[in-house]
């Protein structure tokens, strides 16, 4: 029995001795890593200090400490960053769907403001501006070596207010100016229309107003087509959505999913990751869904098209998406400011993240570019001579004798709808592709 305990005992005390040998090593490297980090925060400090005693001119000591702390988290990615307490004020409006500026979303790119993308019927929209644009002087004056937020601030002001900005773009040969004047930016998120028996839904931001606003606009047109049965498909068109809020793209995913995981995220620590699933019922009641996506399409957008070309729920059309595949937290400090901080990644049900690659589209369709100079001009006599024509065009034609007359009527009908196409081929290349694939998926549906 004692030389039990004598074993127990030398045991104890074995681990003891081996606890300490280990852990004392650790603790050093800890102190010494706490003592670093104080030497740079005294640092810090007698910086400040020398700069409020002989900087040139005086300064602002609160904006010399707003500047080093967004200094800090600007250094860590393009989308952690300080909100002082206007800045912070400002973006919980945005999300509410309405604001004051341009109506662009912008990121920095080797020093150059880049547009993300721009938002449907904005000053800066109507004026042309078009996703991947650079933004390299702002009324003359340059933007490179700003801060995000400072570049930013120069391009805010009063609502009916110009400015002038000048852009970079990809196969234009010169920089150019283009002069924008300030207004109110009502975001709609949602808007839909019919195109033939094709439901579109345009998806512009993800805020506060999106799921209810897919949701109600998708019940009107299924209504107005007569009921889902009347209705081939869906086109879910996130062009030049620079995203928005995490929640309301993983609602809009499952919008279109019964079951199956929508989106995970992965932050620094192993408790940190989280994992959404969808939940029973589908809006469109299992029809067919094209997703049209482009370099402007960011974010949660790429949450959603990510979701649903996983699960082979829609076709993914259009170009390669931005690929910004991170989650930002907003945590608000003392003093009614915030920080946006990068929390984590988010990854697509198969567990591929898409940060700094994007979603690949299952088909690539280029949308041609716009020309503005282009009028549309009435049709001649000579042109519209030149016409094909065919054997119903002909005087004194041999009527038809095989089809009736609700026959006849469901044909011309569906002329109408492919001349309809036809037309909107030309106003929108992309949409018009998605449309026919969503009429070709139907035709092939209908059984014999």
């Amino acid at each position: 029995m004692k030389k039990v305990a004598m074993a127990v005992l030398g045991g104890t005390i074995a681990g003891a001795l081996l606890t300490t040998q280990v852990a004392g090593p650790l603790i050093a490297q800890e102190n010494a890593r706490n003592a670093n980090v104080y030497e740079q925060l005294d640092l810090f400090g007698d910086i400040f200090e020398r700069v409020r005693a002989q900087y040139v001119e005086e300064v602002d000591s609160e904006k010399l400490i707003e500047a080093a702390i967004n200094g800090m988290l600007t250094s860590l990615d393009p989308h952690s960053n300080y909100l002082a307490a206007d800045d912070f004020s400002d973006m919980r409006v945005q999300t509410r769907g309405e604001f004051g500026g341009l109506g662009i979303e912008v990121t920095q790119e080797e020093g150059f403001i880049k547009v993300v993308s721009p938002m449907d019927d904005t000053p800066a929209d109507e004026a042309g501006i078009e996703a991947g644009d650079f933004i390299t002087h702002v009324d003359g004056e340059s933007v490179l070596g700003l801060t995000l937020d400072a570049a930013v601030d120069k391009m805010r002001g009063p609502v009916g207010s110009e400015i002038i900005i000048t852009v970079v773009r990809e196969g234009v040969a010169d920089p150019f100016d283009v002069s924008i004047i300030r207004d109110t930016i009502k975001l709609t998120a949602v808007r839909s229309r019919a195109v033939g028996k094709t439901v579109v839904l345009r998806i512009t931001t993800f805020n506060d107003q999106t799921y209810s606003g897919l949701e109600e606009n998708l019940k009107k047109e299924v209504e107005a087509l007569g009921g889902i049965d009347n209705v081939d498909g869906f086109v879910v068109d996130l062009r030049n959505n620079p995203g928005g809020l995490l929640t309301q793209a993983i609602k809009v995913s499952d919008a279109f999913l019964e079951t199956g995981e929508i989106v995970s995220t992965r932050g620094r620590g192993a408790n940190d990751g989280e994992r959404t699933n969808a939940t029973p019922g589908d809006l469109t009641q299992g029809k067919p869904i094209v997703v049209l996506v482009n370099g402007g399409s960011a974010s949660a957008s790429e949450i959603v098209s990510g979701a649903l070309q996983d699960h082979r729920r829609a076709i993914v059309v259009g170009t390669k998406t931005f690929g910004k595949g991170s989650v930002q937290t907003i945590i608000p400090l003392r003093g009614d400011g915030a920080m946006r901080l990068t929390t984590a990644r988010y990854y697509t049900p198969s567990g591929r993240s898409i940060q700094a690659l994007g979603v690949m589209p299952d088909i690539v369709v280029n949308q041609p570019p716009r020309d503005p100079n282009a009028e549309a001009k009435p049709e001649d006599e000579t042109s519209a001579a030149r016409r094909q024509t065919s054997e119903a065009d002909l005087r004194g034609v041999l009527s038809n004798d095989s089809m009736t007359e609700d026959e006849r009527k469901l044909l011309e009908e569906e002329r109408a709808r492919a001349e309809e196409t036809a037309k909107l081929r030309d106003e929108d290349y992309q949409l018009a592709y998605a449309v026919d694939i969503i009429h070709g998926l139907a035709v092939v549906a209908v059984k014999p």
